[in-house]
């Protein structure tokens, strides 16, 4: 059954439609969604290069037409790879996108398309795709963590996403677990980052993540003891989160957490030696479900949430 036909049988609240976008270094995911998280129509483009705004402004437009041809879309969310304003609004810095500073993305989308827009960065977003479609569905409190070239986060409280006044908090990666540890590209010393990050496996054992995993599969022994360092070093930090926020569910995505089944254990035994029990009542460490489909699913999720808004 085509998309035509179907949305002739749906009831008017699902015909309500927003655009979740997320844009990337190299490419740009584009998902038009109904009002239950169905993904009606989607399309991947590649960014433009070199991805000056004005390039990526047109590109987007481009592939909205395709997207919505018909124009269905009542708002748009899009999930940028940088820090946003706290209105969510503009895109201060977009990494790995030259010229990204201070962009006022929402405004140039509503003027181009008439739809009510908003934006966040990619963590974000692919908390928020989460917490509505994935791994953190059954909780109101939850947070995400990726772990890969950097380790990124979300936090999401009582179903939205928190980002704090100045819009920038959720860098959960950057908390502090070892004051004396290596230098952090945001000037702090032994952050989580530094620890669990693709870049910080590779500095600590000179191999890949998948490699590693191999390794242990066959019952390597230092391989089995790297995962559980990390494990025990990811539960650290996880433990000074765990008494700021007592989420209800912890989600860890990102390429390194193909190897979860390996730290996992570690992770649980050191958030039970070093949490009250208070604190973890019930605490569930997820594995995230939607992959790179997140950072779609949640800039959509948050189009709905700015058309609730008004």
């Amino acid at each position: 059954m085509g998309i035509d036909a179907a949305e002739k049988n749906l009831p008017a609240q699902a015909l309500e439609q927003v655009l979740g976008i997320d844009l990337g270094g190299s490419a740009i995911k584009l998902g038009r969604f109904s009002h239950d998280g169905n993904c009606l129509q989607s399309l991947t483009v590649p960014t433009p290069q070199p991805a000056t705004p004005d390039a990526v402004l047109t590109a987007m437009v481009e592939a909205i037409a395709q997207v919505d041809p018909k124009r269905q879309a009542n708002a748009i969310g899009v999930g940028t790879p940088g820090p946003t304003d706290a209105t969510g609004r503009i895109a201060r810095i977009a990494i790995n996108l030259p010229d990204w500073h201070d962009i006022p993305l929402a405004d140039w989308l509503e003027t181009k398309t008439g739809c009510p827009t908003a934006i966040a960065n990619d963590a974000n977003c692919a908390g928020l795709g989460e917490a509505w479609l994935g791994a953190g569905r059954w909780y109101r409190h939850s947070i995400l963590l990726t772990l890969g070239t950097g380790v990124g986060g979300a936090i999401i409280l009582d179903g939205r996403l928190f980002t704090g006044h100045h819009g920038a908090a959720g860098e959960l990666g950057l908390i502090t677990i070892n004051a004396d540890g290596p230098v952090c590209n945001s000037g702090n010393h032994g952050s989580l980052e530094q620890y669990a990050s693709v870049q910080a496996i590779r500095r600590r054992t000179g191999m890949e993540p998948d490699k590693l995993s191999k390794l242990a599969a066959a019952g390597d022994a230092k391989a089995l003891a790297f995962w559980h360092d990390y494990g025990r070093d990811l539960g650290a930090g996880l433990a000074s989160l765990i008494y700021v926020l007592t989420p209800e569910a912890i989600v860890i995505g990102g390429g390194v957490s193909a190897s979860a089944d390996l730290f996992f254990p570690a992770v649980l035994a050191e958030i039970e030696r070093r949490v009250l029990p208070s604190s973890r009542s019930g605490l569930q460490l997820l594995r995230a479900e939607l992959g790179n489909q997140a950072g779609m699913v949640g800039a959509a999720r948050l189009a709905w949430q700015k058309q609730l808004d008004g």
